[in-house]
């Protein structure tokens, strides 16, 4: 399951994020989206994990809980216009 994690702090990384959802299952990978020209945080991310209950209970446990002084928004993440992932594949963190 493919989730959207809204409103993050600026300065938060990529393995803080995944360490976020470590506690309700496996985690495939996280991913915090950045700027291409800056490679600075737009704030949010995207966290894709194994199983679909897993991530439905990430989502109701995480959904305004807070990290780094921000209340995360965590949804079901849903596809692009056109069919195209969600997260831009070259955006990196590290």
């Amino acid at each position: 399951m493919r989730i959207y994690i809204g409103n993050l702090n600026y300065r938060l990384r990529t393995e803080e994020l995944k360490n976020e959802f470590l506690p309700y299952g496996e985690v495939l990978g996280a991913k915090i989206v950045r700027d291409q020209e800056t490679k600075r945080s737009k704030g949010f991310g995207f966290v894709e994990m194994v199983n679909d209950a897993d991530g439905l209970r990430a989502i109701e446990a995480l959904n305004g809980h807070e990290l780094k002084g921000r209340k995360m928004i965590v949804t079901q993440a849903k596809p692009r216009e056109g069919g195209e992932s969600a997260a831009d594949p070259n955006n990196e963190d590290n």
